[in-house]
């Protein structure tokens, strides 16, 4: 109440008090808060929470929330292994909120995780999905496949189809089959394939990628194919910048290659233009 009324919030009364509540002081033995101790959903105090979304959301008929959001990520297959690359902007609408944001997530020395669309969610159903790969390889006494990986996130995210969830990632790793990609977004969709590019500005990394790219690249040509994909997507799409970071997933596990500054890129580029 006293945060209310410092914050000047006025519309609210004793009524909004969770479960009939007349106060919100915590006696010793309830130190969980109001109805946490009979099993019901604990809400904040305060406003309304339709009416505080209703300015973020579309219609009149479910909570769209409106999630203004870019990206550019990169991931493909080659005979050396898998390269992911990808940039490192986060942005809160038209407000750029870091340029070092790292998109891309370790879940452990054979398996990566890259994430677009909102960062809080794919930052949360990767490391759920670490901690299964754990899981999965304390009780079976090996680590987990690629593509068993990439079923347990679909699986996850599946459940909450609907309801709010923005995530597109690619899992890439190497397992007895060897290299392995896949693409799995917040509807449970899951596929195999050779190259994937998701973001804002992916269909100006698939205009570099369909020029330069075969299977057969040496390690050096997949390293520049896929630092000037990023590089380019960053050029032409406002909200993909900061930095090019790349990593190359090999029989022995990832490595990271290189982290560099668009801006630097953006210098070196332009002097090899004839």
């Amino acid at each position: 109440m006293a945060v209310m009324e410092v914050c000047s919030i006025q519309d609210w009364n004793r009524n909004d008090l969770p479960l009939g509540q007349s106060s919100l002081r915590l006696s010793p033995g309830q130190q969980l808060g109001p109805g946490a101790r009979d099993g019901q959903l604990v809400v904040p105090v305060g406003l309304d929470p339709v009416k505080f979304l209703k300015p973020y959301i579309d219609g009149d008929d479910g909570v769209e929330i409106k999630l203004h959001h870019g990206t550019t990520t990169l991931a493909f297959k080659f005979q050396h292994g898998v390269m992911v690359a990808v940039d490192s902007r986060a942005s809160a609408g038209s407000y750029i909120s870091t340029q070092m944001f790292k998109k891309v997530i370790e879940i452990n020395p054979y398996l990566l995780g890259t994430m677009s669309g909102s960062a809080a969610d794919c930052v949360f159903w990767e490391r759920m999905l670490a901690k299964q790969c754990r899981i999965y390889k304390l009780r079976n006494k090996k680590r987990i496949s690629v593509s068993a990986a990439s079923k347990l996130l679909a699986n996850m995210v599946s459940e909450y189809k609907g309801m709010g969830l923005s995530m597109g990632t690619m899992i890439c790793g190497w397992d007895e089959k060897g290299p392995g990609l896949y693409y799995v977004n917040d509807g449970g969709m899951r596929l195999s394939g050779s190259m994937f590019s998701t973001g804002s500005g992916c269909s100006y990394a698939y205009g570099v990628m369909d020029s330069g790219y075969r299977y057969d690249l040496t390690v050096k040509e997949a390293y520049d194919l896929a630092q000037r994909a990023i590089y380019h997507a960053t050029h032409r799409d406002a909200y993909s910048g900061g930095t090019v970071n790349m990593y190359h997933m090999r029989e022995n596990g990832w490595i990271k290659v290189s982290q560099e500054d668009v801006g630097v890129l953006h210098h070196r580029y332009t002097a090899e233009t004839p």
